[in-house]
Order: C-alpha cells, then sequence, then structure tokens
C-alpha cells in the first residue's frame, strides 16, 4: 500500500480500512501458529501498512481540529 492511496481518502474509509487490516493480522496470526502461514514477509508488511493507515488518521484527525 502507497501512501499515494490514502491522500484521497475520508476519516471513515480510513477506519473501514483499519478494520479490514486487523482482521487480515488476526487471520495471519492464526496461520503462523497453526504453521500454515508460508510467507512470513506479509506480517511485517501488513503492521507497516496498519501503522501508514493510524498515521493518515492522526493527520485527518489534526487538519479537522485545526480547521
Amino acid at each position: 500500500m502507497k501512501a499515494q492511496e490514502l491522500k484521497g481518502k475520508s476519516a471513515d474509509e480510513l477506519k473501514k480500512m483499519l478494520m479490514d487490516l486487523r482482521k487480515q493480522q488476526f487471520n495471519l496470526r492464526f496461520q503462523k501458529a497453526g504453521g500454515q502461514l508460508d510467507n512470513t514477509a506479509q506480517m511485517r508488511q501488513l503492521r507497516r501498512d496498519i501503522a501508514r493507515v493510524k498515521t493518515f488518521i492522526t493527520a485527518v484527525a489534526a487538519d479537522k481540529k485545526a480547521a
């Protein structure tokens, strides 16, 4: 996921995206525990995507507060 993809999204869209990423992370954790996870790099990428979305949510909230 690129930062460019997140720039045009509203706060609600970002929150929904964050929930979807969290669900995906939950599923990957279970796959890892069960030994079914093939690509362990997905965990790292997902963590970074979650952090990126959270950063944009904070930025949107700061813009609303400042305006």
